[in-house]
């Protein structure tokens, strides 16, 4: 099993959307007879792309999954999405890769998406490349992207290949190892033959070689040493110093090419399976044993214990759940029982299954660094650790990008709420960036998501995979009130005589307000017996219920205190009803004398724009109320640290994006409550009292 892992490749391609990633992988799967046409994203024949949703909008919405045989190699191909939507699937994905390679539109410059996935494949300490695409269309500039790509990244791109001419001249691929020109045809068919460097290219291309040279020695302190001297560096000391220093993270290979044109794309599949690693060639993984808690190194062996660790979920309303992992060590068969460590429990699977796109097919056994599904066990979900029963460990996974987006969600047909819920469920399982609450006050199922595109696809699925469909409503703002002024001695009397036994209870209370995030206290000091003790649970039970609605616009009132001191009973009419209410009448008489006043949720945004952005960004913050904190340079890019009230930015996931072109990005979350300014809050008020008529 361990000859298998030394041939098997999992790379993922990573990048902004609409950089061409799908496509490169649809070359790719078919220069490998896999797929008998050139499947394409735009007319929805894509082998990654076949959700209903990625056909509509011509984009990756979900990380797709498929495989090729290559020169005796065995290559998984993730493909991830670009979109900030979508992002955190691919922050999940790049755990399964043993490489990354990032595909940049030569026409554009670097985005601020792609400086996230580039983030997500550093973090995970992997080896990476960088195909620079389209190199055939109109305003395409190879060189012009190499520059802008190390310049963002910090690095030194060595170019593999280089294109023989730009947009509509590009006819094929200098490589730069081998000096040889390779010439394609553009009819997608990925035929080339190998010709001669033309004479105007020569010079360049040796310079290019040259840098190329001098990158790679970097990683091998003799060949340094030699190349320094002047001696000549042979093709085969290069290749082998060029892998150690791929594998180390020390050279970056880059590439030229058109996916859609299927060019330069065979030069790619060759340094896969020649320089890129096997899951052989990557470190331990590091885990933590259940029973003691210590870090363990988990070495990709078939002779160890089983262990991997779940990426993604598919929810499925008819084949149910399937869960797709990558195997970190041992061997898995079918029809065994693992250990699920982090959930304490275990489950026992009939099969054991590859993906193909949307297809899947089942297999006999699966050994380290294999990419492999199983379905319908209810108690895994994405970061679980699976494991053998008799070796309990747990892996760190991935976190979910922040939701920064979030509405009311309401049925269009009467009575599928309950649906609604157990189906969004569902989806939040597939999905760990999308969240699902309800609002305390209304009850209503709140949805939340990275941005409006993840929602309204999220809306789609759910009624294309459970026949559930929802409107959105904007998310009501959790307003709080509270008072600014104690008030002492406040008394009420209810009394009511209508024939019969009447209700009869009296209340005295001192209110006090309390600092911010106290929330409410109740005082009990009454003396002497004008009323009974027993009568006490019910007027706090009369205080508590008030709580939820407050006397400016009904919002919840929090950070007071009620000093209950005094009051009167009578014998035959007092009863808990009457205390209950008097105390719940007391405090609204209070709170009208103590200054009450309404606080609004301030929330902490951080963003992150490009800095030809930032003076429209900032003054955009100052327009919605914000406090600019702080900022931060990065790269090209500048991040601002601002507290904004929520109220504002309940929709910033769209301004911003229009604002910047869709380069920006942000995270958000609550920070405090803050009093709302006067002239605000009495709209505020108008339109809960209009609300309340209706």
């Amino acid at each position: 099993m361990d000859k298998r892992a030394e041939q098997l490749r999992n790379i993922a391609f990573i990048g902004h959307g609409g950089s061409g990633k799908t496509s490169v992988a649809e070359a790719i799967l078919f220069n490998c007879k896999v797929t008998t046409r050139l499947g394409k994203v735009d007319d929805g024949s894509s082998s990654f792309d076949f959700e209903p949703e990625e056909i509509k909008r011509k984009i990756s919405i979900s990380s797709a999954y498929h495989h090729c045989d290559w020169k005796k190699r065995y290559i998984n191909i993730v493909d991830t999405p670009g979109d900030f939507n979508f992002i955190t699937d691919t922050r999940f994905a790049l755990q399964a890769a043993d490489a990354a390679v990032l595909v940049v539109d030569a026409t554009d410059s670097v985005k601020v998406g792609t400086e996230r996935v580039w983030g997500f494949a550093e973090a995970e300490q992997i080896p990476k490349g960088i195909f620079i695409n389209k190199v055939d269309r109109e305003r395409a500039n190879f060189y012009r992207i190499l520059e802008d790509v190390q310049n963002t990244f910090g690095i030194k791109g060595t170019p593999i290949t280089i294109p023989i001419g730009s947009e509509e001249n590009f006819t094929g691929v200098v490589d730069l190892i081998k000096m040889k020109a390779y010439s394609y045809s553009k009819d997608g068919s990925g035929n080339m033959q190998s010709i001669e460097i033309l004479p105007d290219m020569k010079d360049s291309a040796l310079e290019w070689r040259e840098k190329m040279i001098e990158n790679v020695v970097e990683a091998n302190d003799a060949l340094m040493e030699k190349y320094l001297e002047g001696e000549t560096i042979s093709d085969e000391d290069i290749a082998k110093t060029l892998t150690d220093g791929v594998r180390l993270g020390t050279v970056i290979p880059v590439f030229a090419g058109s996916a859609t044109l299927n060019m330069g794309i065979f030069q790619l599949m060759d340094f896969i399976v020649d320089q890129f690693p096997s899951p052989l060639d990557r470190p331990a993984k590091i885990a933590v044993k259940k029973e003691t808690g210590e870090t363990v190194k988990i070495q990709p062996s078939a002779d160890a214990p089983f262990s991997a660790l779940v990426f993604k979920t598919i929810a499925d309303p008819f084949a149910g759940k399937l869960n797709i992992f990558k195997i970190n060590s041992g061997i898995l068969k079918p029809d065994t029982v693992i250990a699920i460590a982090n959930k304490n429990s275990k489950e026992k699977f009939s099969q054991l299954m590859i993906i193909e796109g949307k297809k899947q097919r089942p297999i006999d056994e699966a050994g380290p660094g294999d990419i492999v599904a199983i379905a319908k066990l209810k108690e895994i979900s994405t970061g679980d650790t699976l494991c053998s029963p008799n070796n309990l460990i747990t892996f760190k996974s991935a976190e979910p990008m922040a939701a920064v987006i979030s509405y009311a969600v309401e049925a269009k047909v009467q009575g599928t709420e309950d649906k609604i819920a157990s189906s969004l469920a569902r989806l939040a399982e597939e999905d760990p960036s999308l969240h699902v609450g309800r609002d305390q006050a209304s009850s209503a199922i709140i949805l939340s998501g990275t941005g409006q595109i993840h929602i309204e696809a999220t809306c789609e699925k759910l009624a294309r995979k459970f026949g559930v469909e929802v409107k959105l409503n904007p998310v009501r703002v959790p307003y709080l009130e509270t008072i600014k002024k104690a008030v002492k001695g406040v008394v009420y009397r209810h009394k009511k005589q209508s024939g019969g036994r009447g209700q009869f209870a009296e209340v005295h209370f001192d209110v006090f307000p309390l600092e911010a995030g106290k929330g409410y206290e109740f005082d009990e000091a009454l003396v002497g017996m004008n009323v009974p003790r027993n009568f006490v649970p019910a007027v706090e039970k009369g205080i508590q219920e008030s709580l939820g609605n407050g006397i400016l616009a009904g919002y919840p009132i929090v950070d007071f205190k009620v000093r209950f001191f005094d009051g009167k009973s009578h014998e035959v009419d007092s009863s808990e009803m009457a205390f209950k209410i008097a105390a719940s009448m007391c405090l609204k008489k209070a709170l009208q004398e103590a200054n009450p006043v309404l606080l609004e949720p301030i929330v902490k945004l951080e963003i992150m724009v490009p800095d030809e952005v930032m003076g429209d960004v900032m003054g955009d913050l100052n327009s919605r109320r914000g406090k600019v904190l702080g900022m931060d340079a990065q790269g090209r890019n500048q991040i601002i640290k601002a507290q904004v009230p929520m109220a504002e930015v309940l929709k910033y996931a769209l301004d911003l994006n229009s604002m910047t072109g869709g380069r920006g990005i942000f995270t958000m979350e609550h920070s405090h409550y803050e009093e709302v300014p006067a002239h605000m809050a009495d709209k505020i008020i108008a339109a809960a009292a209009k609300e309340k008529e209706k």
